[in-house]
């Protein structure tokens, strides 16, 4: 039986799965599945201690996410979930370096609410995309915080009209650092908590 050691080292060196071939996505959903079969969480959404906080993603077979790492001169950095459990809240946070003071940020917030022990609709509300020196950026939370107080950013900023963004996510495993989620266009995400 795989177990979390297993998964990892099988995601290593995968860069979020930019560079898994495709035996190697098998075997990766092979392990997942098997993992999710040992769930140490069955009711994911109502563990809101273990739920919240910031993910950094280690694995994903989103081509959306993975489609950022194809902007010319520029490379995929660290691709946040930060979860908001108790303001039904969702941010994802994605950052791409560049030349020289040309590092981007593409960030998306959501809503969530709770439809299942395990599944969370998501509604898109705001995108924000621009350099983060422009927009300040020193961190998931502070940018979180600015977010939170209506910070009009330097960017591409604007809100994303009600119904036109929406799906959900179902959270397959939990643990205190590690949650695998299954999303609405069959992708998978595999994330571990971040300090």
């Amino acid at each position: 039986m795989i177990g979390k050691t297993e998964l990892l080292e099988a995601i290593a060196g995968k860069n979020r799965g930019i560079l898994a071939t495709p035996s190697q996505k098998q075997a990766i959903l092979a392990a997942v599945s098997q993992l999710e079969d040992r769930n140490p969480t069955p009711r994911p959404v109502e563990a809101t201690d273990l739920l919240g906080g910031n993910w950094r993603l280690l694995y994903t077979t989103s081509d959306e996410l993975l489609r950022l790492d194809r902007f010319p001169l520029a490379s995929l950095g660290q691709i946040y979930q930060c979860v908001r459990p108790t303001q039904g809240k969702i941010y994802n946070i994605a950052e791409i370096s560049g030349l020289p003071y040309l590092d981007v940020l593409v960030s998306v917030a959501a809503r969530f609410e709770v439809v299942s022990e395990r599944r969370v609709e998501v509604k898109f509300e705001r995108a924000v995309a621009g350099f983060q020196g422009l927009i300040g950026y020193q961190s998931p939370d502070a940018f979180i915080n600015q977010i939170e107080t209506g910070k009009k950013f330097l960017a591409l900023d604007f809100q994303i009209p009600s119904g036109e963004q929406q799906g959900w996510l179902d959270i397959t495993y939990l643990d205190r650092d590690l949650r695998i989620g299954r999303g609405n266009k069959d992708s998978i995400f595999v994330l571990t908590k971040s300090s």
